[in-house]
C-alpha cells in the first residue's frame, strides 16, 4: 500500500466526516485509506482519539446525524456535571433527537427518541447540547436517587466567579421543576420527583451532598450548606462545606488537593480561627465517606453530642 498524502492541517489529530474532506480537497481513493480509522459510516480519523476533549470527538458523529443533540451522560460531560462513570469498554456517545424521527443505529452511538422542546436545547462548544434541566432529567433515568440529588445540586448551586468565571446557577430548581411537569410518564420520573424535594442550593460538590443526605437519613438535623461564620465585630469567618450555627460546629469536607502544601497552610490558618471563634471543626476525608459515610455520621454525631444537641432537638 502506498504511503498516504498527508491529511490537510485542520483535519490532523481529529474525527472528520465526509463533508469536511470533500471541502478539504481530500478524494474519494484517500477517503478510503486504510490508514484512516473508521468511525462508522460518513466519518473518519488519521489515528486514535482517546485523548482528544469530548466536544472534539462527538462532533462528527452529532454533525452527519440530523435533528440530533448531545444529551445523557455526553451531556453530563460536556456540560460539566457529577455523574458515574461510563462502564462501556468502548466510547460511547449519547443523543437525543426528536419522537418520531427516523431511527438511527450507528456504531459508537446510542440514540434516544423522545419529546424533544427547541427549549431543551443550547449550545456547547458550538455543539447542540441538552440543557442543564433536561439532562438532570434525562439522567434519572440512569442514577440513583442520591446521584441525582448531587446533579441537582450541581445545577442549581451559585458558582464562584473567580474560580469559574460566572456568576449564575446552570439553572434554578423551578427549572428542574418545569422539566418534571412538562414530561410526564418519562422514565425516572418518580426518581425525579423524590430527588428534587432534596436539592438545595449551597452545596459545593458531590461528596458534600452525599454527607448532608447520609446526616439527614441518620436522624440528625439538615446542615447549612457554606454559610460564612459572622464574628462578634460582623466581620465574615471561615466558610464550612456544612455547619450547625446552633451548635457552633463546622464540617470542611477534605478532597485530595488538601493535601498540597499550600492548602495545608490554609487549613492550618483556618482550624486556628475556628478555635479562636469558639467553634468546633469536623473535618472529613474520603475514607469517612466509606460504607454509605457511616464513619462520618458518627464523627459528626459525636461532635454534636458533646455539643449538647440531643435527637429530637
Amino acid at each position: 500500500m502506498k504511503t498516504p498524502r498527508p491529511l490537510p492541517e485542520e483535519l490532523r489529530g481529529r474525527p472528520f466526516t465526509l463533508v469536511d474532506a470533500s471541502l478539504a480537497g481530500i478524494s474519494p481513493r484517500r477517503w478510503r485509506h486504510g490508514s484512516l480509522e473508521r468511525f462508522g459510516r460518513g466519518i473518519r480519523m488519521e489515528g486514535a482519539t482517546a485523548a482528544l476533549p469530548l466536544s472534539v470527538r462527538v462532533r462528527p458523529f452529532i454533525e452527519v446525524n440530523e435533528r440530533c443533540a448531545a444529551s445523557h451522560l455526553t451531556a453530563a460531560e460536556l456540560i460539566g456535571l457529577p455523574q458515574r462513570r461510563q462502564t462501556e469498554s468502548l466510547e460511547v456517545y449519547h443523543l437525543i433527537r426528536p419522537e418520531g424521527a427516523a431511527h438511527l443505529a450507528r456504531p459508537y452511538v446510542i440514540v434516544h427518541r423522545m419529546k424533544l422542546f427547541e427549549d431543551e436545547v443550547m449550545l456547547v462548544d458550538g455543539l447542540p447540547v441538552t440543557t442543564p434541566e433536561r439532562t438532570w432529567l434525562d439522567m434519572a433515568e440512569i442514577l440513583s436517587v442520591d446521584e441525582i440529588v448531587a446533579m441537582g445540586d450541581s445545577c442549581v448551586r451559585v458558582p464562584r466567579p473567580e474560580l469559574e468565571g460566572r456568576d449564575m446557577p446552570l439553572c434554578s430548581i423551578a427549572d428542574l421543576q418545569r422539566m418534571i411537569d412538562r414530561h410526564k410518564g418519562k422514565r425516572g420520573l418518580r426518581k425525579a420527583k423524590e430527588a428534587i424535594e432534596l436539592i438545595r442550593v449551597g452545596s459545593d460538590s458531590p461528596q458534600e451532598t452525599l454527607l448532608r443526605l447520609a446526616l439527614v437519613r441518620a436522624g440528625m438535623p439538615e446542615p447549612e450548606l457554606n454559610v460564612p461564620i459572622i464574628s462578634g465585630d460582623g466581620s465574615r469567618q471561615p466558610e464550612p462545606d456544612l455547619s450547625y450555627r446552633k451548635y457552633r460546629i463546622g464540617i470542611e469536607y477534605e478532597g485530595e488537593h488538601h493535601g498540597e502544601e499550600g492548602q495545608i497552610v490554609r487549613d492550618i490558618d483556618r482550624s486556628e480561627r475556628y478555635a479562636a471563634l469558639g467553634w468546633t471543626e469536623v473535618r472529613i476525608s474520603k475514607r469517612h465517606m466509606l460504607n454509605d459515610a457511616k464513619p462520618a455520621v458518627v464523627k459528626i454525631r459525636t461532635a454534636l453530642i458533646q455539643a449538647g444537641w440531643r435527637r429530637g432537638d
